[in-house]
Parts: C-alpha cells; structure tokens; sequence
C-alpha cells in the first residue's frame, strides 16, 4: 500500500530531479510507482504515422519509484514522512512533523 494519493504535492528526495516538486498526477500501486508533474521528463521522437499527422519531439513525464518521493504538508510546508490515525471510524493520513491531517 502506497501512503501517496493522486492530487498531493510531493518532493523528490534523490536521483536527477532531486529537490523538485510537483503535483501527483498518477499512482501506478503494483509497481509501486508515482507519475509526477514536471519531474522525471525524457524526450521521445515521433515519426508521422500518416499523412496531416505531426512528427517530431515530445517531452513527456514517466514514472518514479514512490521512495523517492516525500510528501510535502500543506500546513507547515516541509517534505514529511505519512503516519495513519483512527479518527472515528475513518483511517487518516497524519503529518509525522506537525501532526496535521491530511486529506
């Protein structure tokens, strides 16, 4: 089980795009990996399949191990581990630093 979400804000912990964040567009959980907004981007040329059909470069975002990522708390704004508490009778995400929930 993956403690991030689609939606949050994450920070890159190591690697080529260390120190970035960005929002999290996908979870891939089998494979345990997060599709992220502006990190990890490779180029990939396109040849025109038909004719009107555009070739070139694209630059586009592929997948990253979700060790790599922290998520970045929106109250105290700092990349932080993701504890769980029973509120209720509903599991809740929880800041390890502040201790704030997070939805």
């Amino acid at each position: 089980m993956l403690k991030i979400k689609k939606g949050d804000t994450v920070k890159v912990l190591s690697g080529n795009d260390k120190g970035k964040t960005g929002e999290v567009l996908e979870v891939l959980p089998k494979t345990q990996k997060v599709l992220v907004k502006g990190v990890n981007q490779k180029t990939k040329h396109v040849k025109a399949r038909r004719q009107g059909d555009e070739s070139g470069i694209i630059v586009s975002e592929f997948p990253i191990h979700a060790s790599k990522l922290n998520v970045v708390c929106p109250k105290c704004g700092k990349p932080t581990r993701i504890g769980f508490e029973m509120d209720k009778e509903n599991k809740v995400r929880v800041c390890k630093k502040c201790g704030t929930k997070i939805k």
